[in-house]
C-alpha cells in the first residue's frame, strides 16, 4: 500500500499552529454560539448591541482573537490541502502568496469592521 503524503509536517510550526488554532477557534465558537444564540437570541441581535458588545475591552479581544485564528487556520488548511492534491512548482508558490494576500486582506478588513462596531473607543 502507498504511504499517504501529507503535507503537515507533525513537530513543525504550522503543524503546530494549526492544530492551536483550531482549539481556539473551537473555544471562541463556543463562546459566540453561547453569547450570540443561548444569551442572546437572533431576533434580540441589534446593530446597537454589537456595538455595545464590542465597546468591551474582553469582548473585543476575543473577537480579534477569533479573526486572527480563523484567517490563519483557513489560509493555512486551503493551503496544505492543495499542496497535498500535488501542487508544486509556480503555481505552487503563487498560491502561496494569493493567499497570504487573501489572509490580509481579510485580517485588516475585520480590524477595520471590529474598530468601527466598538465606536474606536478601543
Amino acid at each position: 500500500m502507498a504511504e499517504q503524503y501529507s503535507s503537515f509536517k507533525s513537530g513543525t510550526t504550522l503543524w503546530f499552529l494549526q492544530r492551536v488554532t483550531a482549539a481556539i477557534l473551537i473555544v471562541t465558537l463556543m463562546f459566540h454560539f453561547f453569547w450570540l444564540h443561548f444569551v442572546n437570541h437572533a431576533a434580540e441581535i441589534t446593530f446597537q448591541g454589537t456595538a455595545y458588545r464590542m465597546e468591551q475591552l474582553g469582548y473585543f479581544a476575543t473577537m480579534l482573537l477569533f479573526l486572527f485564528a480563523g484567517a490563519f487556520h483557513g489560509v493555512n488548511g486551503v493551503y496544505n490541502a492543495l499542496i497535498n492534491q500535488g501542487l508544486t512548482g509556480t503555481p505552487k508558490r503563487v498560491l502561496k502568496w494569493v493567499l497570504v494576500g487573501a489572509g490580509f486582506v481579510l485580517v485588516v478588513q475585520g480590524i477595520r469592521v471590529a474598530l468601527a462596531m466598538s465606536g474606536g473607543a478601543i
